[in-house]
Parts: C-alpha cells; structure tokens; sequence
C-alpha cells in the first residue's frame, strides 16, 4: 500500500503587491496553520519518505514549519509543481521510484484539487475537498501499486483535514 500526502501551501501574504507571484510569502495565517498541520503530523505519525515541493516562497515557507515532523524523509525543491495542472503533477509522481512507499506532494491549487478529484475514488471526503481545498489543507490517500500505475479513481482518500479544524 502506497501513500501520498498532498498539501496545499498556507495562505500567502498580499502586503507587497509589487511581489511577483512566486515570490509571494506566507501570512502571519498562514504560518499558524502550517504550524497546526505540523502538529496534526506529528500525532498522526504522518512521516512520509519523500517529500516534493514547489519552488515558490509560500511552499517553501510552509515546508519549513512542517519540517522538524518530517524526521529522515528526504526532501526535493521541484520547480515542476509550480503552477503545474493536475496531469503534470500525475506526470510527476508517475516518476516516483517504487520503493518509496510514502510521498508528500506541497503545491498549489487548482493543480492540488484537481488531482485529488481525478485520483480518489468517490466517497464523502472527496465531496469536501470539491467543496474547498483551502490553504494549509492535507489529503492522504492510500493506493495498492505502482507510482508508475497511478491513475483515475485509483486511490482512496483516507483522510482530509483543513487547519480550521485543528485550531479549534
């Protein structure tokens, strides 16, 4: 059983709009509920191998808040995620050798959403991530297979949390 953890960045600072988008950090929000997730990790024992991250300050940001949970899992800057469609982020894990049996994906929305929608098969988590994929969200899901292998309805989302429901 393979799983793949999708994280969305925490929601990113406005302050400076001459800031090109990449270049966007985290709000003082979204640091909290980067922190809120980290914890969330943390309990949950949610340690994954391989963790690819986009490029942009905001994915950056919220992978150094979550870090310190992520004992040993090796770490990969992908610049690829960065603005990337759910079919090049498929493409991406499709890459993923497959004696990694856990992978965090941390990105960017609609990319994110969509994958999850196009991977999971139905069930009444997926109907929450279609309602909002909020920053700082975690979907886990679980499939039986190849990285090569993964595909439409192919995997089952195990768990969805979003940081509003940690904090409160």
């Amino acid at each position: 059983m393979k799983r793949l953890y999708i994280l969305r960045h925490g929601k990113s600072s406005w302050e400076d709009p001459a800031l090109a988008d990449h270049e966007r950090p985290l709000a003082k929000r979204g640091q909290r509920a980067s922190e809120a997730i980290a914890k969330h990790l943390r309990r949950e024992g949610a340690i994954p191998e391989l963790v690819l991250c986009s490029s942009a300050i905001r994915t950056l940001e919220t992978l150094e808040r979550i870090e310190p949970e992520l004992e040993g899992a090796k770490v990969r800057i992908e610049t690829r995620v960065y603005e990337a469609s759910a079919g090049e982020l498929l493409a991406l894990l499709r890459e993923l050798p497959d004696d990694v049996g856990s992978a965090m994906l941390i990105g960017h929305n609609p990319g994110l959403e969509d994958l999850i929608a196009g991977l999971a098969s139905p069930g009444p988590e997926l109907d929450r991530v279609r309602e909002k994929f909020p920053t700082a969200a975690l979907a886990t899901l679980e499939f039986e297979g190849r990285w090569s292998e993964l595909g439409e309805g192919s995997a089952k989302l195990v768990a969805f949390v979003k940081p509003r429901e940690l904090e409160a």
